[in-house]
């Protein structure tokens, strides 16, 4: 089981309930450093400084403030934000069912696995069974890190991938470039090199050769390192999961009377019918 757990909660499809784990699906392989003081080797640390007084302050001194246009602040507290409606702060709940086609990649912001209780085990199969059978992407909302996230859940090698997505107004008006076009002789030349470069895509045959060089270079000037493994943190105990079958049996039911509910109104009020169908004869006359 990995380490990595992010968020935890279940998935909503209809009255089925899977609890699960959401684990980071990817990791930042980029060197870092830290800074020292050349002359003596000291650690370099930022610290929080008041830039009115000069004071140094804690985390429990700090508050996040939203700056109006005219320069104004307003000051925002834990108790603000706890207060906020977000009822996807436990629970991701299955909005929409979509082609994976249909959704531009620019919107995908980061991929996470979705890893089901020991309990959820049957339910987490039948959805993922389910989604990999239709062909289709599960359009969801989630709230992560204070932020209540778009996301689309897909099938990955039996697993179930949750990809964060950005809001429309996040995605910027594609830019201007200088209105030009290829020759037919040109268009026929590039063709034929894409065609002589064409290969399944397979992605260990790509290498960061310049994260490998400076490891290298690193490892040239060290000698002797302690290296630390942190203790894994203890496992959650599983949730409890409905009976599958008769949620499901609910969850169906439940879709038809949502279907069914306007043609109900309808049939309850046939006077709003003669009125629509007199209204629409007067305006063919």
């Amino acid at each position: 089981m990995p380490t990595n757990k992010v968020w935890s909660g279940s998935i909503s499809f209809g009255l089925v309930n899977v609890p699960v784990g959401l684990y980071a699906a990817t990791e930042d392989k980029s060197v870092r450093f830290h800074r020292y003081h050349v002359e003596d080797g000291g650690r370099i640390r930022q610290k929080r400084v008041c830039e009115i007084d000069g004071e140094e302050l804690d985390t429990a001194d700090i508050a996040r403030g939203y700056e109006l246009p005219g320069g104004d602040m307003v000051v925002m507290t834990d108790a603000d934000f706890e207060g906020l409606p977000v009822p996807t702060l436990k629970a991701i709940t299955v909005e929409a069912f979509v082609p994976q086609e249909q959704i531009d990649p620019i919107m995908y912001a980061g991929s996470y696995y979705l890893v089901p209780d020991k309990a959820g085990a049957r339910a987490y199969a039948l959805l993922r069974d389910a989604i990999e059978k239709a062909g289709m992407t599960a359009i969801v909302k989630i709230a992560i890190r204070e932020r209540e996230r778009l996301a689309a859940i897909r099938v990955r090698e039996e697993v179930l991938v949750l990809e964060t997505m950005l809001w429309p107004d996040e995605v910027r008006e594609a830019v201007e470039v200088p209105e030009s076009s290829a020759g037919a002789d040109e268009l026929a030349a590039a063709q034929a090199l894409i065609d002589q470069m064409t290969v399944d895509f397979d992605p260990e045959q790509y290498t960061d050769h310049y994260r490998e060089a400076l490891l290298a270079a690193i490892d040239a000037k060290a000698e002797g390192r302690e290296v630390i493994t942190p203790p894994a943190p203890p496992e959650e105990a599983g949730g409890k999961v409905l009976d599958l079958m008769a949620a499901l049996k609910a969850s169906v039911e439940q879709a038809k009377m949502t279907r069914e509910e306007p043609k109900k109104r309808a049939a309850a009020h046939p006077k709003s019918k003669k009125k629509t169908a007199k209204s629409a004869t007067r305006r063919s006359a």
